[in-house]
């Protein structure tokens, strides 16, 4: 009995002992688990090779002739493994004084003895990858390889170089913005962010060992898998003109303290933007590049955007150019708001044409809001015709959706319509103010911008980029030469005249808007105004189409004309002057007069006849009338009988001033004429009923 017992108590024992160790087995796991793992981790590293990522160049950012807007520049950090074989004590020790003071000579940041203790001290810890310089740049690193130990190559001399990237703008502010960067850990903006992928290229694989400390050393002298370069990029920008526009802009804001500004100019028949400049205060006196507003700055743009109003009442038919509207002493009241124009006391009764010219907030909004309070769709619709309520698709993002209110909204209000009609409750860029009037310019066709032409590859284009069509036809060809007329009057006799020149015509439209203060809305506090002037040049002949927006100038006047309309004059000064394609040529002119049939306007029969008798052309006319026209054909002349009826608008495109005022003011008409030369186009379509009394615009060239 007794041995039995004992047995059971041996088995028992062993049983606590087993658990025992068992469980010290578990705890020793547990701890070295948890507590030695991160130990056990680095040193399983510090014995293993894995591969790392390489980085492949990324690609240039060119300007329209080449210029280099955004490159990499290599830059190099030193390092040093003082165990390397082939470093012997007896090389080193006769050397390091010398190598000290050559590294002390060309990086001067420390003394050659400072130098020669850090290299003797990290042979001593037997150091692999000795930090010597972060930043070298391309002619120190071949300096350095002359050193003494260096000098003996990679593996005697024990230099290890690692090479990185640095982006650099080497026109520094110009266009900066539009261009971007790409930081680590910053969200990329610009051309930079938007064709990431394509600069940043294919990434390499290297073969690597980590080393104490957690630093990695480069197993091989070549990559493994070798990286692929970037694409390069080509924009639309002219460095030349980009730096006219930067210029111009810089200098107004200055005069006038302004918060910031932006300048777009656009190739008409392209949409190929040519300059973008954005400048915002630092300090009184200096702008920098810091935010892109003319892409992505949504305000309301004020009078530029009457031009959209004047077309869709145009279009529409609520009023004619030459229907008349009383601007009741400069005041529209309305509910419980007054309007007020910019003019003291207004313009009293005035024709619609004229109203655009002076910019007066009365008549425009008189008009939208009687003409459409019935239905305010109908004017919303033709805003959207107009294409102003979508998003552009550009190739930098950022740019916001338009906020075009319509009666669905809940903000919409008895007062919506006269706002919308000069500008307000609504919220549009820069650039999509730029896109309507590069619309009117080019035609009726509105095309989305372009700033990036190519993708290439070691030379050779990848990737061509064009403008889309956002609309084939915005408006009827007949609204399109009423607003185009106007706009020219703005700068000939209207609120831009300061901007009038005699060299080529402009056309385009002043804006002025009070900007809202969040909450507070325009009454309380300060008053900050947005100044900006939008159109195009040649006037006959479009080529260019420009904005500019100057936001809070404190200084000297914050209308349109004065503040934005002197960069616009500038800008366009400079273009017109350095293009000559834009001039006729000297020669075809010579050429027409010499061979040409001589020019006669269309008039009274007699007088046109007498012209051609007297330099020796015969003018055989058939037709019993009073007046006629003339045609040219292969040098031979043709007269055309030019009808007549009792109490319908005549024809008188082709006439001289003189001719067509005694013809329209026979017939009960007030005329208003503009340019010289012969009449180009006439505001009261030929074949309407006359109405008594009425102003009829005539525009001559």
């Amino acid at each position: 009995m007794s041995i039995r017992k004992d047995i059971i108590i041996r088995v028992y024992l062993t049983f606590v002992l087993l658990a025992l160790v068992a469980i010290a087995i578990f705890s020793r796991a547990v701890h070295v688990q948890v507590f030695q793992g991160d130990r056990w981790k680095r040193m399983s590293d510090s014995l293993t090779t894995h591969f790392i990522d390489v980085e492949a160049g990324r690609g240039n950012i060119y300007a329209l002739d080449g210029s280099l807007l955004a490159t990499s520049l290599p830059e190099y950090e030193l390092r040093m493994d003082l165990m390397t074989d082939a470093l012997t004590k007896e090389i080193f020790n006769e050397n390091v004084d010398s190598l000290a003071i050559c590294l002390a000579n060309l990086f001067q940041d420390k003394t050659a003895s400072e130098y020669e203790h850090k290299l003797v001290k990290a042979r001593k810890n037997r150091e692999r990858y000795l930090l010597l310089k972060r930043v070298v740049n391309y002619p120190q690193l071949q300096a350095v390889k002359k050193f003494p130990i260096f000098r003996l190559g990679k593996n005697k001399g024990g230099l290890l170089v690692i090479q990185k990237d640095k982006r650099i703008q080497p026109f520094s502010q110009l266009a900066s913005r539009t261009i971007g960067y790409k930081v680590k850990g910053v969200q990329p903006v610009g051309l930079e962010g938007a064709y990431d992928t394509d600069l940043g290229g294919t990434t390499g694989k290297r073969l690597v060992q980590r080393i104490s400390g957690g630093i990695l050393i480069p197993l091989n002298e070549e990559d493994e898998i070798a990286p692929k370069d970037g694409y390069d990029i080509y924009t639309t920008i002219d460095v030349n003109i980009q730096d006219v526009a930067q210029n111009a802009l810089a200098e107004q804001l200055i005069k006038h303290n302004a918060d910031h500004g932006c300048v777009i100019l656009m190739e008409v028949a392209t949409g190929e933007i040519k300059a973008i400049a954005n400048l915002t205060r630092i300090e009184e006196g200096l702008y920098r590049e810091k935010y892109n507003y003319a892409i992505g700055e949504a305000m309301e743009p004020g009078s530029t955007f009457k031009l959209a109003s004047y077309m869709a009442a145009l279009e529409d038919g609520i009023f004619r150019p030459s229907d008349t509207v009383d601007t009741d002493g400069g005041k529209f009241r309305l509910y419980n708001s007054t309007l007020s124009d910019s003019h003291e006391g207004g313009y009293g009764r005035i024709p619609m044409l004229k109203a655009f010219e002076l910019s007066s907030n009365v008549a425009i909004a008189k008009k939208i809001h009687y003409g459409y309070k019935d239905k305010p769709e109908q004017f919303i619709e033709r805003l959207k015709q107009f294409g102003l309520d979508r998003q552009l698709e550009l190739q930098i993002p950022g740019t916001p959706k338009p906020r075009v209110k319509d009666p669905s909204s809940s903000d919409w209000s008895g007062l919506s319509l006269s706002r919308l009609a000069i500008g307000y409750e609504i919220r549009m860029t820069p650039l999509q103010t730029l896109v309507l009037y590069n619309a009117v310019a080019n035609g009726g066709k509105m095309i989305s911008p372009v700033i990036v032409r190519e993708k290439r590859s070691m030379g050779q284009v990848v990737e061509t980029f064009k403008c889309k069509t956002i609309k084939k036809k915005i408006c009827s060809d007949e609204t399109l030469a009423m607003v185009r007329m106007m706009m020219e009057g703005v700068v000939s006799q209207g609120t831009a005249k300061n901007l009038s020149t005699t060299i080529y015509p402009i056309a385009g439209k002043t804006g002025t808007a009070q900007v809202a203060q969040g909450k507070a809305g325009y009454k309380n506090g300060k008053k900050t105004y947005q100044a900006s002037f939008c159109g195009y040049f040649p006037a006959n002949n479009p080529k260019y189409s420009m904005i500019v927006v100057v936001t809070d100038p404190s200084h000297a006047g914050y209308y349109g004309n004065v503040v934005a309309g002197p960069v616009f004059k500038n800008i366009a000064d400079k273009v017109y002057a350095s293009r000559l394609d834009m001039h006729q040529d000297i020669s075809t002119i010579y050429a027409n007069v010499q061979n040409d049939v001589p020019v006669a306007k269309d008039g009274i029969k007699e007088k046109t006849v007498e012209v051609y008798e007297k330099v020796g052309m015969k003018a055989n006319v058939q037709h019993d009338v009073d007046w006629v026209s003339i045609n040219k054909n292969e040098n031979k002349l043709a007269f055309n009988a030019k009808e007549t009826q009792t109490g319908i608008v005549p024809s008188v495109t082709g006439m001289g001033l003189q001719d067509a005022i005694y013809l329209l003011e026979n017939v009960g008409l007030k005329v208003n004429a503009k340019g010289l030369g012969k009449i180009a186009q006439q505001s009261i379509s030929a074949g309407q009923v006359i109405k008594k009394g009425s102003t009829i615009y005539l525009e001559l060239k």
